[in-house]
């Protein structure tokens, strides 16, 4: 089945994906979008429901393929053991979900001054005691500190690398003219926090 999401911003693209696979008990569908943003959340939709995926970089394009329902073909081909896939879906649907960790300011509290030295203070506690949250997602002004802070933006990168998944809100984004200045992270939507209030076991806003 093929879904031609093209022209469409997030979360447009993992709507329609979702939508047709709902309607297979199994099968392949390909995805095209025209942003690496989509790509990024549809290999992530794909992951989070154990769901085989692999991207092609077309012309101007990417094609987007996720299986649904029965071992994969393009994976055996490339020497993946049906027992190492099965063992991969497996871990993919054990994972855990902790925390969602949501930032809506680049500031704690009301005193700018003291709240960005209280900001800076909170991450860098996060990746020394590694008392880290599964998500990290930035909206509002908070989308400041993954593009602009030159301080704060090392200790995401290094709390990122711990396996923290860190998105910042595109809308956001757009909004303060930051969409090419995103130094850590990818840019996520609204989905990641409609998905968190059902997904995670505890969310907590900060901002």
């Amino acid at each position: 089945m093929l879904i031609d999401a093209r022209g469409h911003a997030c979360p447009k693209p993992v709507l329609m994906a979702e939508d047709a696979l709902l309607k297979i008990e199994e099968g392949i569908i390909d995805i095209l979008v025209d942003n690496e943003a989509s790509v990024g959340n549809l290999t992530r939709f794909a992951k989070k429901n154990a769901f085989y995926s692999e991207t092609i970089k077309e012309d101007n394009y990417w094609r987007v393929k996720i299986v649904k329902g029965y071992p994969c073909e393009i994976s055996e081909s490339r020497g993946q053991k049906t027992e190492d896939r099965q063992k991969t879906t497996e871990q993919i649907k054990g994972t855990e979900k902790d925390l969602l960790l949501i930032i809506g300011s680049d500031t704690m509290g009301k005193e700018e001054e003291l709240g960005r030295i209280l900001m800076k203070a909170f991450f860098e506690t996060i990746k020394v005691t590694k008392e880290i949250p599964h998500t990290i997602f930035f909206l509002n002004a908070g989308v400041k500190l993954t593009t602009m802070n030159e301080e704060i933006i090392p200790i995401l990168k290094d709390i990122e690398a711990m396996g923290v998944d860190i998105f910042s809100c595109g809308t956001c984004l757009k909004y303060y003219n930051l969409e090419s200045e995103l130094k850590v992270g990818y840019r996520g939507t609204t989905n990641h926090i409609v998905e968190g209030i059902k997904d995670f076991k505890k969310t907590v806003w900060i901002g």
